[in-house]
């Protein structure tokens, strides 16, 4: 008498094994820890090379605009996400990019805390100091350096009178969220001698803060300590509908 039939599971056992094999290949291992589905905080990365209009070669590492701004449009939209972590690990690039997610993160109504790890470079600093509070790691760097053009570039006045216009921007969106000056920026932003082939300043981990561009230095755990305690404000001060404290 022939064997019965075992039941059919391939197509779960294939599920399964394309989601581990999927997990290898994003993660490098198998087994991750899944975020808290109460959790009413949103971690937002941005990572390697700000992407704008130009596509930057496949094998750098990049965050794409047109990927975290509806992310950010979706987080003020979502009534269960009550304050946004940004965490940044870039070495800069696109400038309008950088500055459409900085203005982005900056009129968000919910409490925002940003942390620098490894470094928040270039376009990285005015998304940096666009959140409510900063951080920065100890061993985290920033670089600060004029704005700089790659590719076909025209040698007449309009050329730099338009770069000249752009730093402005850059300029006033950085002192206006920050409590560095602006003589004290520029004077950063156009020195010598502290970069290779360059002129700027690198400004690591506690001289981020002595300078006025970011608020404290601290690690994730200080981050979320600061984030819950803004979003515990924020919800004293504006309290849900139907749960007004009675006078």
């Amino acid at each position: 008498m022939p064997n019965a039939p075992l039941p059919n599971d391939g197509g779960q056992q294939e599920t399964k094994g394309s989601s581990l094999i999927e997990r290898i290949q994003q993660l490098g291992q198998t087994n991750v820890p899944q975020m808290s589905q109460d959790s009413n905080i949103h971690c937002l990365t941005i990572v390697g090379q700000i992407e704008g209009h130009m596509q930057l070669p496949p094998q750098n590492k990049t965050t794409k605009y047109e990927h975290v701004i509806p992310q950010i449009v979706a987080i003020e939209q979502n009534p269960n996400i009550s304050g946004l972590l940004v965490i940044l690990n870039t070495v800069g690039g696109d400038v309008e990019a950088g500055l459409a997610i900085s203005e982005m993160l900056a009129s968000l109504s919910k409490p925002t805390v940003s942390i620098v790890l490894g470094g928040g470079h270039s376009i990285g600093v005015p998304i940096a100091v666009s959140c409510n509070y900063s951080f920065i790691a100890e061993t985290a760097t920033m670089t600060i350096h004029p704005i700089r053009l790659t590719g076909l570039v025209i040698g007449v006045p309009q050329t730099f009178e338009y770069l000249d216009k752009m730093q402005d921007r850059v300029v006033n969106f950085v002192t206006k969220h920050s409590k560095v000056s602006e003589d004290d920026f520029k004077e950063l932003m156009f020195a010598k001698g502290n970069l290779t082939r360059d002129i700027g300043t690198n400004v690591v981990g506690t001289d981020a803060v002595n300078v006025g561009l970011i608020d404290e230095v601290g690690g994730i755990g200080a981050a979320m300590k600061k984030l819950n305690s803004l979003i515990e404000i924020h919800q004293q001060n504006n309290p849900e509908p139907g749960k007004e404290i009675l006078q």
